[in-house]
């Protein structure tokens, strides 16, 4: 659920001159404060995405990165402890253990 920043109008009250309010994207923005009733006004702020750079950061962040190399044959660049460097389509066995890398 995103995060949305308003600015009172006026002074502000006790959430403060600007606060956070988490809402549905399919949500209207608000236009009076849920605390005091003042005017408010939906701030937009800047977007930070913050996108893997490297194959070790991949793997720490729980993603396996294929890469081919021959026929039916792929790089596991993003191994972890236990698992086949290289992945044979013909061999189930060398596949990446998918269940090791999600965690709730």
């Amino acid at each position: 659920m995103p995060t949305y920043e308003y600015e009172h109008e006026g002074d502000g009250c006790e959430f403060g001159k600007v606060f956070q309010v988490d809402q549905l994207i399919s949500e209207d923005a608000l236009k009076v404060c849920p605390s005091c009733g003042q005017p408010v006004e939906r701030l937009i702020g800047p977007t930070f995405i913050s996108k893997p750079t490297s194959d070790s950061s991949l793997r720490d962040k729980g993603f396996a990165k294929l890469v081919k190399r021959d026929k039916g044959v792929y790089e596991n660049v993003t191994a972890m402890d236990g698992e086949s460097r290289y992945w044979h389509a013909d061999k189930p066995e060398t596949m990446p253990n998918i269940q090791k890398r999600i965690s709730d």
